[in-house]
């Protein structure tokens, strides 16, 4: 049958390019030492892995519960990095060191914009070394304003995102003005604004409304420091359930979800 064929043909040509591989592999290393060989590997892998890391896709673990329940502690997240424009390195050095210096950066042409809804990854404006995730609440020119907990943007009531919620049924009064709410004097973070978004700048929000830390106490996002856009679960881990149970300690039913 011709599929058949076609099938076998495949096998042949497959079977044929391996064996020339592993001959061409073989006399590279006899040519020029297993040990260069084997250094110009890690060498070549390293350097994909890096423009990679840098310029499309890069992995991100979720540390505290600000996300839930839409993100949890222990999911490992892919975000894109080309969606909102390639930022280009501002830092070279050790990694997992602060041995390293500063460098000039740029940022290549965006996909699309951030939108309201939008899972951002971005570097905390109190600390660029550390990575933090929200959800962008509005965009430049954008009027702010939560009351009694519900968010309103231009006045229109903010959808209740899918996993958003609250640890508290009690709310701040309107008269009440929590400390190190930004800016001073706007309120707390049940009644808080308005606020206008300032041009190139985001305000962001964790889902987990009462335990937050966002544009409410640091401010409004700079765009510059915006690094790219979560969009699916490729692992989730709980840490809280023990090793033994290690069918139960893997979150299986999340792996893989399209973050929303």
């Amino acid at each position: 049958m011709p599929v058949l064929k076609w099938i076998w043909k495949q096998i042949v040509a497959f079977y044929n390019w391996r064996k020339k591989r592993k001959a061409h592999i073989k006399e590279r290393r006899k040519r020029i030492g297993p040990v260069r060989d084997w250094l110009e590997t890690i060498i070549t892998v390293g350097l994909m892995v890096f423009v990679i890391r840098v310029t499309v896709v890069e992995a991100f673990r979720i540390p505290t519960a600000s996300m839930e329940d839409a993100l949890l502690v222990g999911d490992f997240l892919l975000v894109s990095k080309f969606t909102y424009g390639i930022r280009t390195p501002d830092w070279l050095g050790i990694p997992f060191t602060d041995i390293g210096f500063s460098v000039p950066f740029t940022r290549l042409p965006a996909l699309k914009d951030p939108q309201p809804g939008d899972i951002i990854v971005f570097r905390y404006p109190g600390n660029p070394r550390i990575n933090y995730i929200k959800r962008c609440i509005a965009v430049a020119g954008q009027t702010v304003e939560i009351k009694d907990k519900k968010v309103y943007v231009d006045g229109k009531l903010f959808p209740d995102m899918y996993g958003m919620k609250y640890n508290t049924t009690r709310i701040l009064s309107p008269d009440i003005q929590e400390r190190g709410i930004y800016p001073q004097g706007a309120g707390n973070r049940d009644n808080y604004g308005p606020v206008t978004v300032p041009e190139g700048h985001l305000f962001m929000m964790g889902d987990n409304r009462d335990n937050s830390l966002d544009s409410r106490y640091w401010g409004f996002l700079p765009f510059e420091n915006v690094i790219g856009k979560a969009y699916r679960i490729y692992f989730s881990w709980n840490k809280n359930m023990p090793l033994y149970r290690l069918s139960k300690k893997i979150r299986w039913t999340r792996i893989g979800q399209l973050i929303r």
